[in-house]
């Protein structure tokens, strides 16, 4: 299968070039970043989630993977449960698996190396064990995804003909 260009994505509102691509890349599926200055930490250093858009603090981003990860929680519910998403994305573990799967899929169609997403300081020690898994196609939260409407598995894929995970068919749940 032929490898699929990339869109330049860009948002000139962020000074480092991985979270303007991100954050370009978020606009063009519709969800909105701003830049703030957030004056608590929030569940992740520099990001918080405020009624459907992404605050940004990038003095304290520690790991801009952690923007696609943040995101990935507000694709995989609703648009009327992100505006009333405020603060932590909630601890549904079947929502959890599918932003994992929706991360990892998003670094990969920009190019970015996953290992940005699943950085040794995330995902309570276990983000080896997840890039180790994914590498090797053996992926969970996709089944969520699917049911979702936003990707297909490689047996669901073939019957529709259209491309598998990592591939996403949409990027934003209705």
């Amino acid at each position: 299968m032929a490898a699929h260009a990339v869109p330049v994505f860009s948002d000139p509102r962020y000074a480092d070039p991985l979270t303007s691509l991100m954050a370009g890349f978020l606009a063009s599926i519709g969800l909105d970043t701003a830049p703030a200055v957030l004056s608590e930490a929030g569940f992740l250093e520099g990001l918080r989630i405020s009624h459907d858009v992404l605050l940004v603090d990038e003095a304290r981003l520690a790991y801009p993977g952690d923007l696609l990860h943040e995101a990935g929680h507000l694709a995989v519910v609703t648009g009327a449960q992100r505006k009333l998403l405020c603060g932590n994305a909630g601890s549904d573990p079947g929502e959890e698996m599918a932003t994992i799967a929706w991360s990892y899929a998003a670094a990969l169609y920009l190019g970015i190396d996953p290992a940005v997403v699943f950085h040794p300081n995330g995902y309570s020690g276990g983000s080896q064990a997840i890039l180790q898994n994914f590498s090797q196609g053996r992926y969970f939260g996709v089944p969520m995804l699917e049911w979702l409407g936003l990707t297909a598995d490689k047996k669901t894929a073939a019957l529709l003909q259209v491309s598998g995970y990592p591939h996403m068919l949409k990027w934003l749940r209705d």
